[in-house]
């Protein structure tokens, strides 16, 4: 049996920066988050990040400053009830043309296999063109969000299946 889940993007989508948190003091969640992922969960989604850490690759913070962050964020979630199955990250600069840095889909197609997940019943959820690349490239429904960059970076000439206001609304139209 497949299964269908939710690919989120961190940044700009869940948290309210645009740019790759690097303090856990300063990761905070957008309103109606920890609701919107309830939703999820209970309509039968499998929960997934997946964000892009050029910082990382930069110097602007290390991957064990990642890991902290993503131990925190996660622990919070936990304590609303909210299980994420997995976190996938790109520690990469841009233009170091890796295979995992959205939008390519090194990391998604992993993650596919493993978690056995229908394409055709799941959705990426980010709030920049490169997420909903990265949805159009693995063939996966994709959810632009009005948070965040909303769309506005421009970087790829994209047309998400769906536009909301945010995660929360998100999760109460799928």
């Amino acid at each position: 049996m497949s299964n269908s889940a939710i690919i989120l993007d961190r940044d700009g989508t869940m948290s309210d920066s645009n740019e790759g948190v690097r303090k856990i003091e300063s990761f905070r969640f957008i309103d109606g988050t920890f609701h919107a992922l309830r939703n999820l969960l209970q309509k039968n989604f499998s929960l997934f990040i997946y964000t892009n850490q050029s910082g990382i690759g930069i110097g602007l913070y290390s991957k064990e400053d990642f890991k902290k962050l993503n131990e925190d964020m996660l622990n919070r979630l936990g304590k609303e009830g909210i299980e994420i199955t997995s976190v996938f990250y790109c520690p990469h600069k841009p233009d170091d043309d890796c295979g995992c840095r959205k939008p390519r889909t090194e990391f998604l197609e992993q993650l596919i296999g493993k978690y056995n997940i229908d394409r055709g019943t799941s959705y990426v959820i980010g709030d920049k063109t490169t997420d909903i690349k990265f949805g159009e490239n693995a063939g996966i429904n994709t959810i632009l969000v009005k948070t965040g960059m909303g769309g506005e970076d421009k970087q790829y000439n994209v047309k998400p299946m769906y536009i909301f206001e945010d995660l929360l609304v998100a999760s109460l139209e799928l």
